[in-house]
């Protein structure tokens, strides 16, 4: 009995030791790219989780070589990036320590071979490591990818594997050409980045190819009664009106203005159509959302979105507020839809939300949709009740996420639309207008903020005689193409296929910072430098330069991804034809040099461009080391203005200023080099200010370079315009005139938002 009393009570203290190895709590490390994201992450696993980032990738290729054995199937060799050996000894050191490591980086294929990457840099066993991914930092997704972590997917690996390998061999192996002949320019070839250029360059021909052709409009003043109201001719003898020339135009007014021609509406259509939501942001929508309403360049747009994603400050909490911004997907959670529909018929009323849910299908190319749209993680964080805790940036981007998502959820929106036809003899015009009966998602979004219901026109009915006015016959010129924004160059890539949303950022960047490309006014304008480029990577490199050659290529990558496609396959199919066209290349190239129309006004020799060692360009002369002469230049190649005289005396010492051009084009400087005073040349309106009387209206920038209009005695005086304002009064409410000029017309209007007067802004008038 004793014997069997002891074994009893060994076993129950093996089982008590067994339950309280059980109870303790295993110790995880989550190892994340950005440590932004860590507070967020912490605060949902609790303090049994560490948390610790990579800070991006830990490992590349080995600096100046390929960093991969072209002969042994394109086996790469990566080396730790030497600003990360203290990250990887730190990694190691939590690892050891650690019962399970999560890797956490972002969800898409670089996330993927960043992860990979940590793994082979740790010391511990597989056993112990587990890939996790999630699309949102919330509770829900946090819990739940660590609820069901994954292996480490090696198809996406390779995939991003070949992308940098094949930038690796266009960078190392045209490069070196370029060197050889265009040696005085420090110039370097990208894969993406290259086509990217190239698209620039063609629109610049394009505009400079460009041959305006002269046409005219003609309107019609009209009355019912005494309601005014306009109308467009349209047809003549039921033929489209094209009106070439001044004569055919006044040939056209003589024959609408004879004595006793008669206006009469012939007809009148009523139709009632539906206006659909957009789709919820991708990554590509979003930059240029955001360039058009808000003034963010991508890359900007993207800062700001990568801070929202991993988390703000909120009453004193790290909360994630939007999905993951890398996106070409539209697709939405289900739980997403049902907390959409839950705010909108709550916030709105049923009648707003459709009968079925809105879905989204993206089309295009090389679409991945590896994860969901960019949306709010939290509906019920509205942008209002989370302001307080944003910067104005981050409100105004969140604010536009927040209200596309509910938008694209919201029902329709209706619109009546009535079409008006009058016919003056054999000559047909037409006017109309429309109304938005229910506003549906119009409630929350509108991508064209400019947009509401069309001016109104008089209640009209067939067989109603109208009188005339007034015939308004107007010339135009038909418009070059415009140059690519950023946001425009964007869609233009999206559209060939080329690049995914996290390259377009870094895409646009590179062409600036190698002085390739230069942003004016919003505009892209390759510099005489990066169009010499393009036209000699187009000549010599001709596939890596063709549109269809690199989406086809972004295409094989997905296949690689997808287990469709052998990545060594892609990249020897690659290789061979591409090491052939650089052998020809450095054959047949010739020396590039850039000439410009300027002579050396020292020697008489031509002026050539070139690159300084900071990358800027200047004209230096073709006489060189012999004549050292050197010239600044403008953006079109040509060399910059010389300094103006000035009759003004600095303010300071007395001496004269002379006008010298900047970066941000013109200003004054004292000519005393102990004094060195320099001012802005401010550009005045010649109006006196309409809020103090005292001042004068001059014209002004914003922070985000938009031209408006303020008192020269700021900070004393408040007053600003986005519209010119003019010498001349409202004639009905006697506030002051400002210029509104858009594509379609030039007018002067009210600055009194609650007076409609109106009239067109005659050339050259306002402050005359």
């Amino acid at each position: 009995m004793a014997k069997a009393k002891t074994k009893v009570t060994e076993i129950e203290k093996k089982e008590k030791k067994t339950a309280k190895s059980k109870s303790k709590k295993e110790k995880a490390l989550v190892i994340v790219e950005s440590p932004a994201k860590s507070k967020t992450i912490k605060k949902i696993l609790g303090d049994s989780y560490q948390i610790e980032a990579s800070y991006g990738h830990i490992r590349d290729f080995p600096p100046k070589v390929l960093g991969f054995d072209v002969a042994n199937n394109f086996e790469p060799s990566f080396i730790v990036i030497p600003e990360k050996k203290l990250v990887v000894k730190k990694l190691n050191e939590l690892a050891k320590k650690s019962d399970k490591i999560y890797l956490a980086s972002d969800p898409d294929r670089e996330g993927e071979a960043i992860a990979w990457h940590v793994r082979q840099v740790l010391e511990v066993p597989d056993s112990k490591i587990n890939r996790i991914e999630f699309n949102e930092i919330t509770p829900k997704a946090i819990k739940s990818a660590v609820e069901h972590p994954r292996a480490i997917d090696m198809e996406r690996v390779k995939a991003q594997q070949t992308r940098q390998i094949l930038d690796r061999l266009v960078g190392y192996k045209i490069s070196p050409v370029l060197w050889e002949k265009m040696r005085n320019y420090r110039l370097s070839a990208g894969r993406v980045q290259s086509v990217a250029l190239r698209m620039i360059c063609e629109r610049e021909d394009e505009i400079d190819a460009f041959v305006p052709v002269e046409y005219w409009s003609i309107t019609a003043n009209l009355l019912k009664g005494k309601l005014p109201f306009t109308a467009e001719l349209s047809k003549y003898k039921d033929k489209k009106v094209e009106i070439k020339n001044k004569e055919e135009a006044d040939k056209i007014v003589a024959d609408l203005t004879k004595e006793g021609l008669r206006y009469e509406v012939s007809k009148v259509t009523y139709r009632d159509t539906q206006r659909k939501p957009s789709a919820p942001f991708i990554t590509s929508t979003l930059q240029r959302e955001a360039s058009s309403k808000l003034g963010y360049g991508v890359s900007k747009t993207m800062q700001i979105a990568q801070k929202l994603y991993e988390g703000v400050e909120i009453g004193g909490e790290p909360v994630g507020l939007i999905t993951y911004m890398r996106t070409d997907s539209v697709r939405i959670s289900d739980d997403a839809q049902a907390a959409a529909k839950d705010y909108i018929t709550g916030n709105f009323g049923e009648n707003y939300y459709p009968k079925t849910p809105n879905n989204y299908v993206k089309g295009g190319k090389n679409v991945q949709d590896a994860h969901e749209a960019i949306r709010p993680s939290y509906i019920d964080k509205t942008p209002e009740s989370i302001k307080q805790y944003l910067t104005s940036e981050q409100y105004r981007l969140y604010k536009l996420i927040w209200s596309r998502f509910i938008a694209s959820q919201m029902e329709n929106a209706k619109v009546k639309n009535t079409s008006v036809d009058i016919t003056a003899d054999d000559y047909l015009f037409k006017t109309g207008t429309s109304k938005v009966i229910f506003d549906g998602f119009l409630k929350v979004y509108n991508e064209n903020d400019d947009e509401h219901d069309s001016s109104k026109i008089p209640d009209l009915e067939k067989g109603d005689e109208v009188k005339l006015d007034k015939i308004d016959p107007k010339q135009h010129f038909t418009q070059p193409p415009p140059r690519y924004t950023e946001a425009s160059l964007v869609k233009a890539l999206e559209e060939h296929g080329i690049g995914r949303p996290s390259t377009y950022a870094p895409i646009i960047s590179k062409i600036q910072q190698k002085g390739y490309v230069e942003k004016l006014e919003k505009a892209l304008v390759p510099t005489i430098l990066g169009r010499t480029l393009s036209r000699e990577l187009v000549k010599y490199f001709t596939d890596i330069m063709n549109y269809e050659f690199t989406a086809q290529m972004e295409t094989k990558l997905d296949d690689i991804a997808e287990e469709k496609a052998v990545w060594t396959d892609v990249l020897q199919d690659f290789y061979t034809p591409f090491t052939e066209t650089v052998n020809s290349a450095k054959e047949n190239m010739p020396r590039v040099l850039i000439e410009s129309d300027v002579v050396c006004p020292n020697c008489g020799k031509k002026m050539i461009v070139r690159t300084s060692r900071f990358g800027t360009q200047f004209l230096g002369c073709s006489g060189y080391p012999e004549c050292k002469t050197m010239m600044p230049l403008n953006k079109d190649g040509s060399a910059a203005p010389v300094d103006e005289k000035s009759d003004e005396k600095c303010e300071k010492c007395g001496s004269e200023m002379i006008v010298k051009v900047g970066p941000y084009g013109k200003y004054l400087q004292c000519t005393n080099d102990e004094c060195n005073h320099r001012k802005r040349i401010v550009i005045t309106t010649g109006v006196k200010c309409p809020k103090c009387g005292e001042g004068e209206v001059i014209q002004r920038k914003s922070k985000y370079g938009k031209i408006f209009y303020g008192c020269n005695r700021y900070p004393d005086c408040d007053f600003v315009s986005w519209n010119e304002p003019v010498k001349e009064n409202c004639p009905e409410c006697g506030a002051y005139l400002v210029k509104k000029i858009t594509k379609k017309e030039a007018k002067l209007v009210c600055s009194n938002n609650t007076c409609s007067f109106s009239k067109p802004l005659e050339e050259g008038g306002g402050n005359d």
